[in-house]
């Protein structure tokens, strides 16, 4: 009997990439919804919704603008279901992501049909993302109640929850307690054949005219955007000492400029150009290397040649890079907090600093460049750690098959 799985996601696929064809091995039949930028899939059927209506977005108080945009989604989506379920589709499951208001409607169409969430993060009131850095942090109530109107599609999507997806531990704590009964923890996974330490080991910068390979003292960061969200600030204010220390580190940075969380800087422009205006003459820009976001297998080229690898974040999602690198094999210094300590063990598969305190990164950089062997062990134990907990076909694949089949019966 053929099953059929739905998927919505406003970029798809998304985290889903893996299990659509997972389950179209196995005689599923998989139709997805997205949103304009979706990509389609191989033998997958894809409906796009346009999440503007026709007369424009309506105006709105501003603390309802984020709700509203949710909303305008939740109908996109439900009118672009509509006229499939009268042409015959019907679904045994249905997979999104209720982050951007998807899914807010679908059980009004689909009243008997479960809804498997893929829960990335829910806004906490204290203990997240919002506060955490003080210098970014507005002493107003105001941002304090933009945050609790946030949450409200949020809570509305775990009062319909039929089941949870996590990708993590600590992610999944930021579910309320009443909710957490529902969840499953199961990463997307990492290919670790593909990702792994053996491969292209040399990194060309063409526009530097440099060539790196394993033992040159690279470090490296990496993140979608650079922004404080992920520690960019505290990078770079830690290099012109790391400079100092270790005349002959070359650094790469891989990412956009734009914003993927949080706010640009004060007056606009990038987080890049305001680090560089700060840091001036201290910063030897000879010697870092913005390259821009770049393909995967480039990425992974970095990996295996960098000397050290940086990775720091708010308490926030955590990055697929952060396991890749990882998975590669890299020595990590990661921040130390919660979502970083949910994979990583100072000193036994990584080294973890204060988010802050850029002083301290440097130094402990400059004490691995000056002698990496006795990290070795630390690589290996990085891989060892990505393979047992995050390895996509022997691991996190199965048990998201096991989830959609348990609750497809």
């Amino acid at each position: 009997m053929t099953r059929t799985v739905l998927f919505v996601h406003q970029n798809f696929p998304g985290q889903y990439r893996h299990l659509v064809p997972a389950l179209q091995r196995r005689g599923d039949r998989v139709v997805a919804i997205g949103g304009p930028t979706s990509r389609p899939l191989p033998d997958t059927p894809l409906h796009r919704y346009d999440p503007l209506p026709p007369g424009g977005v309506p105006p709105c108080h501003p603390w309802a603008a984020d709700f509203q945009t949710k909303v305008l989604r939740a109908e996109a989506v439900a009118c672009c279901l509509e006229p499939l379920l009268r042409a015959g589709l019907r679904p045994d499951l249905v997979i999104g992501h209720p982050g951007w208001g998807e899914l807010l409607v679908v059980k009004d169409l689909l009243p008997d049909v479960p809804v498997l969430h893929q829960v990335e993060f829910v806004y906490q009131l204290q203990g997240g993302d919002v506060g955490f850095d003080p210098e970014f942090t507005e002493a107003d109530w105001r941002q304090r109640a933009l945050l609790r109107l946030r949450r409200a599609p949020q809570l509305l999507a775990l009062q319909d929850l039929d089941w949870g997806l996590a990708p993590t531990p600590w992610q999944a704590s930021t579910v309320p307690a009443e909710y957490r009964h529902r969840l499953s923890v199961i990463h997307e996974g990492i290919d670790t054949t593909a990702i792994a330490p053996e491969g292209p080991a040399r990194l060309q910068l063409q526009r530097a005219g440099l060539s790196f390979v394993p033992g040159d003292e690279v470090v490296s960061f990496v993140a979608r955007n650079l922004e404080p969200y992920r520690g960019f600030h505290t990078f770079m204010r830690m290099l012109p000492l790391l400079q100092r220390l270790r005349p002959r580190a070359q650094v790469v940075i891989v990412g956009g400029e734009g914003v993927s969380y949080g706010a640009a800087p004060p007056g606009g422009g990038s987080w890049k150009e305001a680090m560089l205006q700060e840091l001036g003459n201290d910063l030897d820009r000879r010697r870092v290397h913005f390259v821009g976001p770049v393909p995967h297998p480039v990425l992974h080229e970095l990996f295996r040649v960098t000397a050290c690898h940086v990775y720091l974040t708010v308490p926030f999602v955590l990055s697929w890079s952060l396991l890749e690198a990882m998975s590669c094999g890299a020595l990590v210094i990661g921040s130390a907090t919660a979502p970083v300590q949910d994979v990583i063990v100072d000193g036994r598969n990584g080294l973890l600093v204060d988010f802050f305190d850029h002083r301290a990164l440097a130094q402990r950089l400059a004490a691995v460049l000056a002698d990496p062997s006795p990290h070795n062990g630390l690589r290996r134990e990085a891989r060892q750690t990505v393979v047992e907990r995050f390895d996509l076909a022997r691991v996190c694949l199965p048990q998201q098959l096991e989830l959609v089949d348990r609750l497809m019966a």
